[in-house]
């Protein structure tokens, strides 16, 4: 089933950026306090800080931006996580999208975020540290390197991914990451329907099935965005070993 929703940014009061991403969140279900919100202005303040040497998100965008395109969109799933202290696993996280917007809204998650660079996790580490971030994980590693690894085989309540693949590629991946009745969280854009046509195979392969379909607009740009909730049903799979992909 598809639900389609928005947020409005642009009419969120005179009271400042932050006071129109609090209201903008509340808009999605996603009451933040005032703690939560000074660790999203630190997380902005620490982006700003590399990202001149770690190219973490685009250097043309403005605080606004950010808040909005990482930040706000990374809280979109919120509602849709059913487990505030399950185990969660960011493929391809980046900058820490959404892994850590989602570990700041939601302090009990045990957060695990997957990412190749070095020089990302250099970052990565210093704002869990800056941040108090407690039950967080970061490996340094690739998906393929991480789908050998037998102790991570299976092992996740839920595992998200902010468009680091390919869709097919993404639930083969996750398919042997996630936990039986677990479910995987695919961030896309308006194309997300030709995506879905090349996914009947993988599914089979990991007795996956499409649970829900919720678009949504963001505020000031109304870029469209999509959340595809997958659920791994009961029935034990031998592992097969998905195909290596890069990220």
């Amino acid at each position: 089933m598809e639900h389609s929703s928005s947020c409005d940014f642009n009419t969120a009061g005179s009271g400042g950026l932050t006071k129109r991403f609090k209201e903008s969140a509340a808009g999605l279900g996603v009451v933040l306090t005032d703690e939560q919100l000074q660790n999203f202005q630190r997380y902005y303040q620490e982006l700003d800080l590399w990202n001149s040497r770690f190219n973490l998100v685009a250097s043309t965008e403005s605080a606004e931006e950010v808040f909005v395109k990482h930040f706000l969109d990374s809280l979109t799933l919120v509602p849709f996580l059913p487990l505030p202290d399950g185990r969660l696993l960011d493929i391809g996280t980046g900058g820490g999208f959404p892994g850590i917007p989602l570990k700041i809204a939601i302090p009990g998650l045990k957060v695990t975020l997957l990412e190749a660079s070095r020089k990302k996790v250099s970052f990565l580490k210093s704002l869990c540290r800056i941040l108090k971030l407690e039950g967080m994980s970061i490996l340094q590693e690739r998906l393929e390197s991480l789908l050998k690894e037998e102790s991570s085989r299976v092992c996740f309540d839920m595992v998200v991914s902010r468009a680091a693949l390919k869709l097919p590629q993404y639930l083969q991946a996750a398919g042997g990451l996630v936990s039986p009745s677990g479910l995987i969280f695919a961030m896309k854009g308006a194309n997300y329907r030709t995506e879905l046509d090349d996914v009947s195979d993988v599914l089979t392969d990991w007795n996956l099935v499409l649970t829900d379909v919720h678009t949504l607009t963001l505020p000031r740009g109304g870029d469209f965005r999509a959340i595809l909730i997958f659920k791994k049903l009961q029935t034990h799979l031998t592992f097969r070993g998905p195909a290596a992909t890069r990220i």
